[in-house]
């Protein structure tokens, strides 16, 4: 499988969060996938990223993608309840609905951060002419999606929907360090596609050189959340701690033998307990005596 997406920097994998998300998922999945970044080649204008090829098959964005890994084996929330399995979903609405707004005015419609960080950054990853075209079209499409989402009459212009945006932004942080709380990972020990989800959106924001923005300074207040980001990249994204093996499969592996064994164990008692009926007396065949003779007829008659 490989894996299409924008390059890293800043101590992170990749810089795109949805690029992040899928990286994040198949590390926590054990998904082995070779990763071309779309740096230095003309996809960058047009290419839809995170993308992912498996033989004939191209699966691009980042839940589609989770999907299609489910499919193929690679779960790693193969342990939620049903419970934890509807809290993903609910958690993952909420970081679309109020952190994604945010995160795209902070990194394209903000004009400090956009014209010292994301324009030069995403420039020096394209060539000549696109460099000149990527960064203003990321940047076009950001302020579109978040006109869509949060431009609700009478608020039609960005100036005056940014206080809701990050009001929103903050609400959904302090949620997520309240879930949090001091786990390591949202559900138990293990990082399922939740963690993925989160740590896609929050750690570009937290690792990034931003010149300006407050959403970064409330989030590096929340200790738990960015120990959580540093956890992930220590753990399964670091050449010095090299990745735990998935669990996922070794799981089912274990839980088939164990079903195997008790199955045989149970085959071997029922056939003991059969054997033991089948050698006991009282479980012989009745056979009913020989019919008496005359003369034994006589010597039995009480005199």
């Amino acid at each position: 499988m490989e894996l299409r997406c924008w390059g890293g920097d800043w101590g992170l994998p990749s810089v795109h969060s949805e690029s992040l998300i899928v990286l994040a998922y198949t590390k926590f999945a054990g998904a082995k996938v070779t990763v071309s970044p779309v740096d230095w080649t003309w996809k960058t204008l047009t290419a839809t990223v995170p993308e992912l090829v498996c033989g004939d098959s191209a699966v691009q964005e980042p839940t589609p993608i989770v999907n299609f890994l489910r499919k193929q084996r690679f779960n790693a929330d193969f342990e939620l309840s049903a419970r934890q399995g509807a809290d993903t979903m609910a958690y993952i609405a909420l970081l679309e609905e109020k952190l994604r707004p945010a995160l795209l005015h902070t990194f394209w419609v903000d004009a400090e951060n956009y014209a010292n960080l994301t324009r030069p950054w995403f420039a020096s990853r394209s060539p000549f002419p696109l460099n000149f075209l990527v960064p203003p079209r990321h940047a076009n499409i950001a302020l579109s999606r978040i006109l869509l989402t949060k431009g609700e009459a009478p608020l039609h212009r960005i100036t005056e929907v940014e206080g809701k945006i990050y009001s929103d932004a903050k609400e959904c942080l302090n949620l997520l360090s309240y879930r949090l709380g001091t786990e390591n990972y949202f559900f138990g020990n293990s990082p399922t596609s939740l963690d993925a989800f989160v740590f896609g959106f929050v750690a570009p924001l937290y690792k990034a050189g931003l010149p300006s923005s407050p959403l970064q300074s409330h989030l590096r207040q929340l200790d738990n959340v960015t120990r959580f980001c540093d956890n992930i990249l220590a753990v399964y994204f670091s050449s010095d701690h090299p990745c735990p093996p998935p669990l996922v499969q070794e799981t089912m592996d274990a839980n088939l033998q164990k079903l195997t064994q008790l199955v045989n164990k149970e085959s071997n008692l029922i056939e003991k307990m059969d054997d033991n009926l089948r050698s006991s007396p009282q479980h012989k065949p009745h056979r009913p005596d020989p019919k008496p003779s005359l003369a034994s007829e006589k010597n039995s008659t009480p005199a």
